[in-house]
């Protein structure tokens, strides 16, 4: 076990996740301290590759912090070393086919009848039950059947997917965050319990006021580009050198960006008036603002905007998000150093301690780089791991 501390180093987590939405929960825990073992097939099982090359960018960003030991659960042996493992770990995280885990025998029950304590997370594509439990999930077919392709993109362009796996991410946080309301509720009754997600419900979850505006109003929404759904002005508009975001649909922001632009027909416009009007006239209203910004500079409207109090930013692609002075100074790019490539930079954490702060700690491990070592915590010699190794269960 790492000898560094953080907010989470009391606890023990076995991760038996793959892919991206599980590894994400796992992150969080481990990125906080908690003493995370990946248990991974053993070389003689071949790889799944679903995170890509071990050294490459997304396994490393993914991993960190962690250690790596490798099992076969199909065996008996593998099942018997998981479950030594689980009766002293306080979380499990899998990220199964809701039907896998029972197949394997090491599902909550089988785990909770010998360690009462353990809070047993999982992520599925769909749910535990319900008649799309045992179907493949993955972000893009939950971006799709939880409603976010139909709002993104420009009206009429059909169908778009975001630019990230954020059903994945967020399924994670939210496992991470279930989980860590489990181990506090722990805390009171000295039981543990299951904690599920799925992507769809992320995704879904994630909809927020477009999933309200249908259930509250019977609204069905559509795709509104740049624009917010409701609430204008809120777009990206043309500068001399590029484009800007600016939002301002509450009434004295609207006031002030009018007056900052020095258009004040816009403001005085009954069209706009009232922030109906701004959205059915919302086009209109958009090209007469953008003549405006097409006078200056992104950067000189962004400084002006900000002296009057109006919200506005630059659009970045990534290697100007990371050259900006504020995301310098939050330190979302800490250093790591990885065996073959060095110093590395990962993408660090949102959320700031004030006493007990993150640290990135060590890079992803190499496959099986700390079986021996975990074993040896469980009391196996090295005679029964060279045994373990020979009958390729490690």
């Amino acid at each position: 076990m790492t000898a560094d501390t953080g907010p989470l180093s009391n606890l023990r987590v076995i991760d038996l996740t793959r892919a991206r939405a599980g590894p994400t929960a796992v992150r969080q825990l481990a990125d906080w301290g908690a003493d995370v073992i990946k248990i991974e097939l053993p070389p003689s099982a071949g790889q799944d590759n679903l995170g890509g090359a071990r050294d490459g960018f997304d396994f490393q960003n993914l991993h960190r912090n962690k250690r790596s030991m490798t099992l076969d659960l199909k065996s008996g042996q593998g099942r018997d070393i998981f479950f030594k493992l689980a009766e002293r770990a306080d979380v499990i995280v899998e990220n199964f086919r809701p039907d896998v885990k029972h197949r394997l025998g090491i599902d909550y029950e089988a785990v909770r009848a010998l360690n009462p304590r353990i809070v047993y997370g999982s992520i599925s594509g769909f749910g535990q039950e319900g008649p799309y439990r045992n179907r493949p999930g993955l972000d893009q077919i939950a971006q799709g059947m939880g409603g976010l392709m139909s709002v993104t993109g420009l009206p009429g362009q059909g169908p778009v997917r975001v630019g990230i796996p954020i059903a994945d991410l967020t399924a994670g946080f939210n496992l991470a965050m279930g989980i860590l309301i489990a181990l506090l509720e722990r805390e009171r009754s000295g039981e543990g319990q299951w904690v599920c997600t799925s992507l769809l419900e992320a995704q879904i979850t994630m909809m927020d006021l477009q999933a309200a505006r249908y259930l509250m109003d019977g609204d069905v929404p559509g795709q509104a580009g740049n624009n917010h759904p409701v609430h204008i002005p809120t777009g990206v508009y043309e500068t001399s050198d590029g484009a800007m975001n600016i939002q301002a649909s509450a009434q004295h922001l609207f006031k002030r960006l009018c007056d900052t632009l020095g258009a004040s027909e816009i403001y005085d416009n009954p069209d706009y008036a009232e922030p109906k009007g701004r959205l059915k006239n919302r086009d209109a209203l958009n090209e007469e603002i953008a003549t405006y910004t097409r006078r200056r500079s992104t950067n000189d409207w962004i400084e002006a905007l900000a002296e009057a109090g109006v919200p506005s930013g630059p659009i970045y692609k990534m290697d100007e998000v990371f050259a900006d002075p504020q995301v310098q100074e939050l330190a979302m790019a800490p250093e790591v150093v990885h065996p073959t490539r060095g110093n590395i930079k990962l993408v660090g954490q949102a959320v700031k301690l004030s006493r007990t702060q993150q640290k990135m700690r060590s890079a992803t491990p190499g496959l099986g780089e700390h079986t021996g070592e975990i074993l040896a915590e469980l009391g196996l010699s090295q005679s029964e791991i060279d045994a373990l190794q020979s009958a390729k269960v490690i």
